[in-house]
C-alpha cells in the first residue's frame, strides 16, 4: 500500500500509455488518476475515483486494502476521468453515499445515471466526521469546471486538492522527487487546462490560504509533501507578472515568412529578447501553450491563403484566444501573393487577450531589404514596449 499517512492511502491508478486527453490535450508523459482511501475509526470514505478504463485497478486495490465496506464515496469533480467508476463503486459498495456539493450532483445525475437519493450534499465549509478524521469541503470552482470542490483532511492537514494543482505524469513516485520534473509537468498541465481561469485561481489560492496545509494531493500527478513549491509557481503564474520573451507560433508555405520569421528572431534575440518559436506543422500544442503562460508579447506568422490566415494560423490565435494568457503585446507577421485580409481576421480571433497591437508587417512576396528593415523596427518596437514594462 502507499501511505501518505496513516490510514489515509492511495488508490488511484496509473496511465503510463495515455498520449490523449479530451481528444484534445498531448499527454507525453501519461498521466494518473488519483483517488484516497481515508479509514476513520467509524467511517471509511474514498476520494474520488479513476477513468473508466482504469476501474479494475481501483478494485483490484480496494480489495487488497481489504475495504469491505465503504461509507462515502467523495465526488470533488463531475468530470468522468474523476467520477467515471462511481457506477461500478456504487454496485460494489450499495450502501455507500456520493457526498458532494448541489451542482456536481446534478452534474454526475446527468453524466452518469446516479440516483437522486444516493447523494448527500454539502455546503462550503461544511465538514463530514469519519470518527476520529474530518473532512472540511471547501468550494474551489472553476479549477478548471464551475462545481469543483477540494477537501482538507483536518487531522493531517491534507488537501485533497482535485485539479487544482494538478500534473499529466505518469510516474511511480507518490511524493514528488524531480522538482523540475514535476514543475514542467505542472506548468504545461496549468497551461493547457488551468490558465482561461487565472482570476479565479488567484481567489481560490486566497480561500486555501488559511488552511494549515502539510501535503497537497491531487487528482492527477504525483503527492506534494512541500507544499508551497506548487503553491508559490501557482502565485507566480496567475500574476500579471511577465516575462522578457517572444512567442512565435508560424506557418511557411513557400519559403517568405519563413524568411521572415528567421530574421525577426534574430532581430529579436539582437535585442536582448527571449525569442520562443513554434513551427505549427511540426509542434507540439501543449509546448506552445506552456510557453505563453509567461509571455509578454505573441507574434503569429502566417501566409495569406485565400485572402485570409493559414488554417494553422487560425488555430495557434484561437487556441491563444481560448487559453487567455496574460500577454501585453500581439502583432502579426507574414506575406500574400495578392491582396488578403490576414491581420484583420486574426485580430478578431484575439479579442479575449485583451493585449496591445503592435503593428504588423506584412509583406508582398519574399521579404526585401525594406522588408527586413519594418522587422527591425517591429522589433524595435517590442524591445521598447518591454522596457517599459520593467522585465529588460
Amino acid at each position: 500500500m502507499q501511505l501518505i499517512r496513516d490510514n489515509v492511502i492511495f488508490a488511484g491508478a496509473i496511465d503510463w500509455d495515455r498520449r490523449m486527453f479530451d481528444e484534445l490535450i498531448p499527454l507525453p508523459d501519461g498521466t494518473s488518476y488519483n483517488c484516497y482511501i481515508i479509514k476513520g475509526s467509524e467511517k471509511t470514505a474514498l476520494i474520488d475515483t479513476v477513468d473508466p478504463t482504469k476501474t479494475d485497478i481501483l478494485i483490484a486495490k480496494l480489495v487488497r486494502m481489504g475495504v469491505s465496506k465503504l461509507d462515502y464515496i467523495i465526488a470533488l469533480h463531475a468530470e468522468q476521468d474523476h467520477s467515471g467508476s462511481i457506477p461500478d463503486m456504487l454496485t460494489l459498495y450499495p450502501d455507500a453515499k456520493v457526498v458532494t456539493n448541489p451542482k456536481c450532483k446534478q452534474m454526475l445525475i446527468d453524466l452518469l445515471d446516479v440516483e437522486e437519493e444516493q447523494f448527500i450534499t454539502v455546503e462550503d465549509g461544511e465538514t463530514l466526521s469519519l470518527g476520529d478524521k474530518t473532512l472540511k469541503f471547501v468550494y474551489t470552482p472553476w479549477v478548471h469546471w464551475p462545481e469543483t470542490m477540494s477537501s482538507y483532511l483536518q487531522e493531517d492537514n491534507i488537501l485533497f486538492s482535485c485539479d487544482f494543482f494538478g500534473s499529466h505524469l505518469a510516474t511511480s513516485d507518490l511524493f514528488v522527487k524531480d522538482e523540475p520534473q514535476v514543475y514542467e509537468a505542472a506548468k504545461r498541465y496549468y497551461a493547457e487546462i488551468m490558465m482561461p481561469f487565472r482570476n479565479p485561481i488567484k481567489k481560490n489560492l486566497e480561500k486555501i490560504a488559511g488552511l494549515e496545509i502539510d501535503i497537497i494531493a491531487p487528482s492527477h500527478g504525483p503527492v506534494y509533501d512541500r507544499p508551497e513549491f506548487i503553491i508559490d509557481a501557482y502565485k507566480d503564474w496567475v500574476s500579471d507578472n511577465v516575462k522578457n520573451e517572444v512567442v512565435i507560433p508560424y506557418v511557411s508555405m513557400h519559403e517568405s515568412t519563413g524568411l521572415m520569421v528567421e530574421y525577426f528572431t534574430d532581430a529579436l534575440i539582437d535585442r536582448g529578447i527571449t525569442v520562443k518559436e513554434f513551427n505549427l506543422t511540426e509542434t507540439d500544442i501543449g509546448k506552445l501553450a506552456l510557453s505563453l503562460v509567461d509571455a509578454a508579447t505573441i507574434v503569429i506568422g502566417s501566409p495569406t491563403v485565400l485572402t485570409g490566415p493559414h488554417p494553422a494560423a487560425a488555430y495557434a490565435a484561437i487556441l491563444a484566444n481560448a487559453l487567455r494568457p496574460k500577454t501585453k503585446f500581439i502583432s502579426v507577421i507574414g506575406s500574400y501573393g495578392w491582396a488578403g485580409k490576414m491581420v484583420d481576421q486574426l485580430s478578431s480571433m484575439l479579442g479575449n487577450l485583451r493585449a496591445e497591437i503592435i503593428e504588423p508587417v506584412v509583406i508582398k512576396g519574399k521579404p526585401k531589404q525594406p522588408d527586413i528593415e519594418l522587422l527591425e523596427e517591429l522589433a524595435d518596437k517590442i524591445a521598447a514596449k518591454h522596457k517599459e514594462l520593467g522585465i529588460m
